[in-house]
């Protein structure tokens, strides 16, 4: 009986790393899209909060996604030049 608990929780655990991943996730987004819009608009801007949300949805580790490359700020510029 123990096994199944075992596996419950580890079940549990598991779909609680992915539900913060995914919050994560789409804060990443957001603040590449503020990054986007400030470039685009001639504006100072930095990738800082982007790169700390990637590194701690790296850090979640989950085997079931790929980690997130840290964001230059060329790469933010590059992107905007597209738009």
């Amino acid at each position: 009986m123990s096994v199944h608990k075992d596996l419950i929780n580890h079940a549990a655990n598991q779909n609680k790393l992915y539900h913060e991943f995914l919050a994560l996730d789409q804060q990443r987004e957001l603040y590449i899209e503020e990054a986007v819009q400030l470039c685009k608009q001639g504006k100072p801007f930095t990738t800082n909060k982007i790169n700390e949300v990637t590194d701690r949805m790296n850090r979640i580790n989950l085997r079931i996604v790929s980690l997130r490359k840290n964001v230059t700020v060329e790469m933010v510029q590059e992107y905007a030049k597209t738009l």
